[in-house]
């Protein structure tokens, strides 16, 4: 616990021999703690209101503006690029069409890949990567975010359908619920936005994210052995020891060597490509067009070799043309609707908290403001209108972004790139695709993932937090040996818990003075640090609500008794007052008070004067209001610490230095 209160009297006279007595120091360097002037209920609850979903004061830019200029300025709100358009030039293209061409080599053999992990037609990759970043060009507020299917998101939601239908029987079915899993996932990603919810996704905590992550980065790897290793036999089931059985049982009849040989060679080469990428930034796009280098050359070989008819599975048929409309095809009413919505909620909440962590980072890189509420209307709105061009949730890729980002975009035309290459390879190239190996599409799905799992934030985070690192691991353990929803549910679980904890049991410190200062501080960050003889100078670091407000005055008390016993043992006078540093005490319910009140008149029994230190606007108009302060006398509450002490000293010079 620090120094003692014993010890601090042995040396009191040699911290405080170069001060001026108590009577020196009197109330002319004493000031009083202010009380707010009193504020109706209704401007009150509006200033809550504002600050909670309005702190970035979305309406700042139309105030003193000509109806037209409103009117301009409210479709800029909705269209972003109506506002950055204007000054679009030549230069800015040029980045732009660099990075968008880029982002598409690297985009459309991931999207037949991604798709596969949906449980969908390889197609459906290249849909969603078609309509929604259109959708998002124009809405978005982000320079530099890629939009497309992502290996998390599309792993997810194949778990979650692939539990309500199975995909392979009932294909139509399944398709019909993913479409309207898509379109609740937009509905919730703009209601949050326009309800101006967006701290909702930071419950999340990063640590339980960086977990999630690297456990689906895992499970999607050995998704994938089904198509590396060329096994026909697979389990549907996701966790590592169902999928290691599947694979060990069938080592002796099931592996397809020429399948083995393509997807090892290749991997090889896309390991390679991505480590020279990360070695000499210059060469980012080699890793960036390293995909469909791979396809190319993959499906050449399978076409003259004829390697189909030896066991090596292909991707066959995918069906040519554009989006066809599935507005028809989504569920409104019957048993469905409900169980796409649930999927729909989870789905669409972590495509936005991928995607909101995508835009923040590469807003910050390069120094320019991201509106996250603008952000997630835009996403809602792209998963909405795809959800009606058979798409399935999309969201912002990092591994593009990346790439969009090094290649130099300079705007969101580079997604209108993208998205143009995507509609001419649907038009025109999808044919080509016919022989390509389902191995080739494994080995890119795995490069892909592998940089999902972030080893050097979780040491980082067993630095910082051990908590933190419990809910990390909590996460990941529990899409590995599980599921994704299961550990998702566990990351979800510990990030409340941890909010539950701290909120429950605030910490608490004892403080000392800070030698030859007025500076009083936590004993246990400052040994050096004495506490005054007669004085008990205790803070808390939190707001004071019913859920901990018990825990304060027990722990409070229990200081008092701990010192108590001390002094006695040591045959020295008892604490005389309680000093509670209230500078960290935000705010304060009615059960915090009433705590005070019960911790009061426990300090009374024991001869204990109870005095106040810095409460803050809020702590202080709630003390008047509910007369507290007129229970322990307004001389009980104090600016500063040492003000406290001082006056402490004057009344009790013989106990209190």
């Amino acid at each position: 616990m620090g120094r003692s209160s014993v010890e601090a009297i042995e040396t009191k006279e040699m911290d405080y021999q170069s001060l001026p007595s108590p009577q020196q120091q009197q109330a002319p360097y004493m000031h009083k703690v202010g009380v707010p002037p009193k504020q109706n209920l209704f401007d009150e609850f509006k200033t809550t209101v504002k600050e909670t979903l309005f702190a970035d004061d979305p309406l700042r830019s139309f105030k003193d503006q000509s109806r037209s200029r409103k009117f301009v300025l409210g479709w800029q709100a909705v269209f972003p690029i109506l506002d950055w358009g204007r000054s679009y030039n030549v230069s800015k293209f040029r980045g732009d069409l660099i990075a968008g061409l880029t982002i598409a080599s690297l985009c459309i053999p991931q999207d037949i890949g991604y798709s596969k992990l949906a449980n969908l037609a390889p197609q459906y990759g290249l849909y969603s990567s078609f309509v929604p970043p259109l959708i998002y060009a124009f809405m978005g507020s982000s320079r530099d975010i890629a939009i497309g299917p992502v290996a998390v998101v599309s792993l997810l939601l194949g778990s979650l359908l692939s539990n309500e239908i199975d995909p392979t029987t009932n294909p139509n079915e399944y398709r019909r619920l993913a479409f309207t899993a898509t379109f609740f996932a937009g509905i919730t990603q703009a209601t949050i936005g326009i309800l101006r919810l967006g701290f909702l996704i930071d419950f999340l905590s990063h640590a339980a994210v960086v977990g999630f992550m690297g456990g689906a980065a895992i499970t999607i790897a050995l998704q994938q052995l089904k198509g590396f290793l060329g096994i026909k036999k697979f389990t549907k089931e996701t966790d590592i020891i169902s999928v290691m059985k599947s694979v060990w049982r069938s080592a002796h009849h099931g592996w397809n060597l020429p399948t083995i040989l393509i997807g090892a060679t290749f991997l090889t080469f896309l390991l390679f490509a991505k480590y020279t990428g990360k070695k000499n930034k210059k060469l980012f796009w080699i890793p960036a067009i390293a995909p469909l280098i791979s396809v190319i050359l993959s499906t050449f070989f399978v076409y003259i070799t004829h390697a189909e008819k030896k066991g090596v599975e292909i991707v066959r048929d995918i069906e040519k043309g554009i989006n066809p409309p599935s507005v028809s095809e989504i569920y409104f009413t019957g048993d469905y609707l409900l169980k796409g919505l649930k999927i729909g909620i989870v789905a669409g909440m972590i495509a936005l908290t991928e995607a909101v962590a995508i835009g923040r980072t590469f807003a910050s890189m390069k120094d320019y403001q991201l509106d996250g509420n603008k952000e997630m209307v835009a996403l809602g709105a792209m998963n909405v209108v795809g959800s009606m061009t058979s798409c399935y949730v999309t969201t912002g890729s990092f591994s593009r972004s990346a790439v969009n980002y090094m290649a130099g975009c300079q705007t969101a035309v580079s997604n209108i790139i993208m998205s143009v290459v995507v509609f001419l390879t649907l038009l025109f190239i999808t044919p080509l695709f016919e022989y390509t190996p389902n191995a080739i599409l494994a080995a890119i799905i795995i490069s892909a993932v592998i940089g999902l799992i972030d080893y050097e934030a979780a040491i980082l985070i067993w630095k910082i937090d051990k908590f933190d690192f419990v809910a990390c691991m909590g996460a990941f353990f529990g899409v590995v040996f599980a599921s994704v929803e299961i550990g998702l549910l566990i990351a979800v679980s510990i990030s409340f818990a941890k909010i539950l904890l701290q909120v429950t049991r605030p910490r608490t410190a004892i403080l000392g003075k800070i030698p030859r200062t007025n500076v009083y501080r936590n004993i246990q960050q400052y040994p050096e640090a004495t506490q005054v003889p007669g004085v008990l100078i205790v803070r808390v670091d939190s707001a004071i609500y019913f859920s901990n407000s018990n825990y304060t005055r027990e722990r409070i008390l229990r200081w008092v008794t701990d010192e108590d016993e001390q002094l006695e043992s040591a045959g020295f006078p008892k604490i005389r007052f309680l000093i509670v540093d209230m500078s960290p005490v935000t705010d304060i319910d009615t059960s915090g008070i009433h705590a005070f009140e019960e911790l009061h008149r426990s300090l009374q029994k024991r001869e204990v004067q109870l005095v106040l230190s810095n409460p803050g606007r809020q702590v202080i108009d709630k003390l008047h209001a509910s007369n507290f302060v007129s229970q322990i006398g307004e001389d009980k509450i104090f600016l500063t610490v040492a003000d406290a002490v001082l006056t402490c000293s004057s009344k009790f010079p013989d106990e209190v230095v």
